[in-house]
């Protein structure tokens, strides 16, 4: 599994020392929950991503949903246009911390069958994503 470095880490630390705030890259999108599914891919489109974090009432993330994600619950049986993005969420996370260790981030990713992970702070608020090569 190879992990996107999207900003240049020190060049003082070895491997083993990377975190994840060395590889992240910067949050881009954020939207709030109560966002529709048909909404949240329009945003994507203008945006170019593939992924949007999703923020609460408060700012704080409570998740991430990708492209192909939302793609599926619009072509669904039970798809309405009122579906918002927090009703596809599920239970928070996986989410990980700018200071945890690439190794750790890679082990979470594979028990977790992600690609991308929010980085969130000490409070909860999104600091970027770390995201699969592609």
């Amino acid at each position: 599994m190879t992990l996107v470095q999207m900003q240049p880490g020190s060049t003082d630390a070895t491997p083993a020392d990377r975190t994840v705030a060395d590889a992240m890259d910067p949050a881009g999108p954020q939207v709030c929950g109560d966002m529709t599914v048909e909404v949240a891919l329009a945003v994507m489109t203008s945006a170019r991503t593939g992924h949007l974090l999703v923020c609460d009432d408060n700012g704080l993330c409570i998740g991430l949903v990708a492209r192909a994600q939302l793609a599926a619950v619009r072509d669904g049986s039970a798809y309405s246009d009122r579906v918002q993005l927090r009703d596809i969420l599920g239970d928070r996370g996986p989410f990980t911390s700018p200071v945890t260790t690439m190794d750790e981030a890679r082990h979470l990713m594979r028990c977790s069958d992600v690609d991308a992970l929010p980085v969130v702070d000490e409070h909860g608020s999104a600091r970027g994503v770390l995201a699969l090569a592609r």
